[in-house]
């Protein structure tokens, strides 16, 4: 890609510009790193733009699942990163942030690779006096958790919003195979599901039972990789939230004989007792990475 005659050669890079490729390359996507910054899709498309144009070559490169970073992108990457942390520490110095403390987040752990990390990096560079300590794992123990005041703050899914509970996305829950391995078709059908009790896996049941398909269950984890591993394996069909779609999963359908599966929905929850400052401004970073 060739430097845009309409851009001088003094140009130079604007932080706004790395700020953006930075949240692009930590995501994967411009649709996610839209949702993180809370600009849309198509102002970002333009900074990239923007930058590449005043770089002389492409920074990402699409494919099916979002972008990658091309060589030039990785060779930025590292000097991007430090520039915006830099400037957020900076300015979070110059803020004299008075937020002291230790804070305790649960995150489902398939979250815990994407998403997460734009909401630590934000809220540590604005608060760098709080220390976090950060649990990933599966949702379904969080709101235990809360009411023995083992976390502060818990992102989980449920199937309907309490009060307390801030919404911040709902997602489609779908049966999912391998597109490679015809288990859908097997008699009686081989099942992946949750360990323990929680309401995904009691749905996922009662769907089946109601459906009045043969099934039996072959496969539990008590995460989402590991379903998701036992179905990419061509182990059993399993019952997962679009967010951990991935391009080698085959969604199932009605005409493929499962049955319909609620919408799931993810929330934010506090632990109850007074409103604390520290977990009012996580609570805002989480909000903002995760779109709610």
């Amino acid at each position: 890609m060739r430097k845009s005659n309409n851009i001088p050669e003094s140009a130079r890079l604007d932080s706004e510009l790395l700020r953006t490729f930075v949240a692009v390359a930590r995501s994967g996507s411009f649709s996610r790193a839209a949702a993180s910054v809370f600009r849309s899709q198509s102002a970002l498309s333009l900074q990239v733009k923007q930058l590449e144009g005043i770089l002389g070559q492409a920074v990402f490169r699409r494919h099916a699942r979002g972008v990658a970073l091309t060589e030039a992108g990785e060779k930025l990457r590292p000097a991007a990163e430090e520039v915006v942390a830099l400037l957020d520490r900076t300015v979070a110095e110059l803020r004299a942030d008075p937020l002291r403390g230790r804070l305790r987040i649960g995150v489902p752990d398939e979250y815990g690779d994407n998403l997460l990390p734009s909401a630590i990096a934000r809220f540590t560079h604005t608060h760098p006096r709080v220390e976090l300590s950060v649990r990933c794992g599966l949702s379904a123990d969080f709101p235990a958790a809360l009411i023995r005041g083992e976390l502060d703050l818990a992102v989980h899914a449920v199937e309907d919003p309490q009060p307390g509970m801030l919404t911040l996305r709902r997602e489609r829950t779908c049966w999912v195979a391998s597109k490679t391995h015809a288990v859908q078709t097997r008699e009686p059908l081989p099942v992946a599901l949750f360990d323990r009790a929680c309401w995904w896996r009691d749905r996922a049941l009662e769907a089946l039972q109601k459906s009045g398909r043969p099934y039996r269950v072959v496969f539990s984890s008590e995460s989402v990789t590991g379903i998701a591993a036992a179905v990419s394996a061509g182990i059993a069909v399993g019952a997962l939230g679009e967010h951990s779609l991935r391009g080698e999963f085959r969604v199932l359908t009605p005409r493929d004989g499962l049955p319909a599966l609620p919408d799931s929905v993810l929330v934010l929850q506090r632990r109850p007792g007074p409103d604390d400052a520290v977990a009012a401004a996580m609570s805002h970073c989480l909000a903002e990475a995760f779109g709610g």
